[in-house]
């Protein structure tokens, strides 16, 4: 819940916890009925499901247990890189991570930021990742190695949200300031400030042709802007709570919104009418929004902790997809429209099917993250960590890791592992 009551109208959201850009005071509210306080996204980055490296056929099937997650806090951000190798996401652990895509392997955790990693954004080069977070900086890192290039420091303001334009060349974040800040890129000087919001903007989002920027705000409204220019063009009204998420479709003539005031709205690009008003669930805030990449799907986000799909262009509801046990934050579709990836209160990224909604057998985890009850084999290869069932043959080359998740001095047994700690008792999170 809220630590206080805020008054009636956008100003009195500001009494909202969010405005606390203090980690410990955002840990405190996570989960809870008031997640206001947990804003950002980036959902327009794209993926396509290719397989980065081979698995054994059953470790391909892996399926993580209940205690096994992806980070130590809540997921605040994924983003998935254009060629489909890789997603990127952002946690309230103050780490980044990225994983293999389709088979789920940690390549590497990055670390460095001292608060809540609210946004990541993958480059349509697939070489820069940018990472941004309530420590009021922006790291800027090289993809696939992980290395740090550049802080950008936003001394004012806390980073909820992030986007980079389709040609590489300007990377634009919400701020909790109430502006807008485009960034040029690779060199990372501040461009502009776009000013004109009246509350923190939980979102951005940069057209497929670059020159259309929208924003999304705690103030209820949707501004688009201009690029490169950063002139305000016009201010969209309509929803009746803050706006959480915002994203264009691939063919630039849609925006979708997501608000806190428990719906989705369609509106037309450029012009910014309005066309339709979905509702999900009117007892669920809406997260996040993502289009597919063939413009025919809109996954939701919800507080109830699902996704929803709904057909485009009619709205039609399609699908409820199930499984999270806290709201769903951060959203993230593939380039191919076969896969979506969700980010969650509940610590964990799941991956499913499109267009049929069906949640793949792939387990993302951080062994160091999980719990003891989350059991199960781990081993390196190439610098990636793979989590696979209790028992699973190793591949040749593979370094066994443990099996006793996170670690308590009991190492792989049999199957290609040579480890020689006294062995323990696995408790799989894998199942047939």
């Amino acid at each position: 819940m809220k630590s206080e009551e805020p008054s009636n109208g956008p100003e009195g959201k500001k009494a909202d916890s969010r405005r606390q850009e203090l980690p410990e005071i955002y840990s405190i509210n996570r989960g809870r009925a008031g997640w206001t306080l947990s804003r950002r996204s980036l959902l327009s980055a794209a993926a396509a499901a290719v397989a980065a490296a081979a698995l054994p056929k059953r470790a391909q099937g892996a399926a993580c247990a209940a205690n096994a997650v992806a980070h130590a806090d809540v997921v605040q951000s994924v983003a998935a890189s254009p060629d489909g190798r890789l997603l990127a996401s952002g946690s309230a652990d103050n780490t980044v991570k990225l994983w293999s895509l389709p088979n789920g392997a940690l390549l590497k955790t990055l670390t460095g930021h001292s608060a809540a990693v609210q946004a990541v954004a993958v480059g349509s080069d697939d070489q820069v990742l940018a990472s941004g977070s309530l420590d009021k900086t922006i790291r800027l890192w090289s993809l696939p190695n992980g290395v740090l290039l550049q802080t950008l420091n936003t001394p004012s303001s806390a980073v909820y949200s992030l986007a980079i334009r389709p040609d590489g060349t300007i990377l634009a974040s919400g701020c909790s300031d109430n502006t807008i800040k485009l960034w040029s890129l690779p060199d990372g000087a501040l461009l502009k400030t776009l000013a004109g919001h009246t509350s923190w903007v939980n979102s951005v989002a940069i057209s497929p042709d670059g020159l259309l920027l929208a924003s999304g705000c705690q103030d209820y409204t949707i501004k688009l802007w201009s690029l490169p220019s950063g002139a305000l063009l016009k201010t969209l009204t309509g929803h009746s709570n803050g706006v959480n998420s915002v994203a264009t479709s691939p063919d630039g003539r849609l925006l979708a919104s997501g608000s806190d005031d428990q719906t989705v709205k369609l509106w037309s690009l450029p012009d910014g009418a309005l066309l339709d008003t979905l509702t999900p669930n009117v007892v669920a805030n809406v997260g996040s929004v993502a289009f597919s990449p063939d413009g025919r799907l809109l996954a939701a986000g919800l507080t109830d902790n699902t996704i929803r799909l709904f057909s485009l262009p009619d709205g039609a509801p399609l699908k409820t997809l199930t499984g999270h046990s806290g709201f769903v934050i951060s959203l993230a579709a593939g380039a191919d429209g076969t896969m979506l990836a969700s980010g969650s209160a509940d610590q964990t990224i799941r991956l499913w099917s499109l267009p049929d909604g069906k949640g793949l057998p792939v387990c993302l985890m951080d062994p160091a993250a999980s719990s003891p009850g989350a059991s199960g084999a781990t081993y390196t290869m190439a610098g990636a960590t793979y989590s696979v069932p209790c028992g699973t043959p190793m591949p040749t080359g593979a370094v066994c890791t443990c099996n006793c998740v996170p670690g308590t001095g009991c190492g792989c047994v049999g199957n290609g592992c040579s480890c020689t700690v006294t062995i323990c008792t696995c408790v799989p999170y894998y199942y047939e």
